[in-house]
């Protein structure tokens, strides 16, 4: 999606980035906010999601940063600030480091990655991820999506639904398999090693009761960059601008608006 400002143009843009049980539809809220105050907003669904293509093929964060980067070259787009939620914080800052002078602002939303993951457990080989994957039920597909919530709301049915619906189609072998790969690269392509290398301002923004270490690990994150900051929302889970976007919206945005060359934190 290519959103043009309703609002007065400020001459920005946004990119979002979407998660890796999501898409860019999903940001409909966020758009519509940004687009209000003079935005223009870019939402790809990656590579592997969505409405884009699905191919099987070894995915990287590379990959879906220079994606990204095309997209932007296609549209004839210079500067960007870029915001991930969860898995797209992780493409948000792979972007953020391999182009730096294209990326004006960093802000990460919910994004999974704070630790070297192969630290903490062993790999586990693809067909074990793929076979995992090919079985999921609705019940599965339900207990991840409620974890992303303090308090379920029947609007978010709808993406338990679409991933259950998935899996009752006579291509899903081959989605599962993408999914299987997806997730690999999660594991094999650590980002926090580029943190400290990123000069732009960073925002690492979020609900804070999105698992018990996320409050400490987010504050480690946002001192990694050397113009990092952090703000969480109490009794707010992994999807504030789905659970709450009258508290996070209108700090995404003061941070999106702020002078970039700015010194200091």
């Amino acid at each position: 999606m290519d959103v043009p400002p309703t609002g007065t143009p400020n001459g920005r843009t946004v990119v979002l980035l979407h998660g890796m049980n999501f898409f860019g539809e999903y940001w409909a809220g966020t758009i519509e906010a940004l687009i209000e105050q003079g935005f223009r907003v870019v939402v790809p669904d990656q590579i592997g999601y969505g409405r884009s293509s699905k191919p099987i093929i070894p995915y990287s964060l590379h990959e879906k940063a220079a994606n990204t980067l095309r997209i932007l070259d296609e549209l004839g787009v210079d500067e960007v600030a870029v915001v991930g939620h969860s898995m797209g914080g992780m493409v948000a800052t792979r972007f953020a480091f391999s182009y730096p002078d294209r990326t004006t602002h960093l802000a990460l939303v919910n994004m999974i990655g704070k630790t070297d993951s192969r630290l903490g457990r062993s790999w586990r080989d693809t067909d074990d991820v793929y076979r995992a994957n090919l079985d999921r039920s609705y019940d599965q597909i339900r207990q991840g999506q409620e974890r992303y919530y303090v308090e379920w709301k029947d609007e978010y049915e709808r993406y338990i639904r679409i991933h259950y619906g998935w899996t009752l189609s006579s291509d899903w072998p081959r989605l599962a398999r993408v999914r299987a790969l997806n997730q690999q690269m999660i594991y094999t392509e650590p980002i926090v090693y580029e943190w400290q290398h990123i000069e732009a301002p960073a925002l690492v923004i979020g609900g804070e009761e999105d698992g018990p270490d996320f409050p400490e690990l987010a504050r480690q994150t946002a001192e990694a960059f050397p113009r990092g900051d952090l703000i969480l929302f109490e009794d707010v889970g992994h999807n504030p601008h789905l659970k709450a976007p009258e508290l996070f919206h209108p700090e995404l945005i003061r941070f999106l608006e702020s002078d970039p060359t700015a010194a200091g934190r």
